[in-house]
């Protein structure tokens, strides 16, 4: 059976070490009856910002996936997501945080609450999460402040996912002052866990 893998990568320099983080996750995910698909958000264009006719439309089954047709596809194309992104504030940028907002619409992805059931997931085909990143802070540091965007990816995305979706999380701390030797290694890791997955 194919294995399918979309990647989601949130970075606005080409050139970053992030990008290079890109190329060691599709490189590690490149292997006889996997299929991988990706979306740039930057290069894509993507804009982060809900607009006020969404907004509205928001609860509208079939209305609210038509802004973002393309991404939902590829939600339900998939069976494994990874996301690679630059931890700011210790959270998500912006542009990840606005593509969920965006994209995980109700009846889509999941289904609204009622007074007698809570949220339900529909991204059942989903059984596999993946988040690389890198940190300007220490390990500590991020602990002490909970990684928000780690426990929204694989907390919460997760709830709407596969209910025994299997999550991997692999973080580079300092960043800023990293070596080049941390960076190699990270990197190896990196491309190691995606063909793992």
């Amino acid at each position: 059976m194919t294995q399918r893998a979309l990647v989601v990568f949130c970075h606005p320099n080409p050139q970053s070490f992030g990008a290079h983080l890109l190329a060691e996750v599709t490189t590690g995910l490149a292997r006889p009856g996997r299929e991988c698909r990706v979306h740039d958000l930057y290069a894509e264009g993507f804009d982060p910002a809900m607009s006020l006719e969404e907004r509205l439309g928001y609860h509208t089954e079939g209305e609210n996936e038509r802004p973002v047709a393309d991404y939902i596809a590829s939600l339900r194309w998939c069976d494994t997501i990874v996301f690679v992104y630059p931890t700011w504030w210790f959270g998500l940028p912006a542009m990840l945080k606005g593509w969920l907002d965006r994209v995980m619409v109700p009846h889509a992805t999941f289904a609204m609450p009622t007074e007698d059931r809570p949220m339900q997931p529909l991204l059942h085909n989903i059984t596999t999460i993946a988040a690389v990143t890198t940190c300007g802070a220490t390990f500590w540091q991020s602990k002490f402040v909970g990684e928000p965007g780690r426990r929204t990816l694989l907390r919460g995305f997760r709830y709407i996912c596969h209910p025994r979706a299997r999550t991997r999380y692999a973080a580079l701390y300092r960043i800023d002052s990293s070596t080049p030797e941390a960076r190699t290694t990270y990197a190896a890791r990196v491309r190691g866990m995606m063909a793992a997955l």
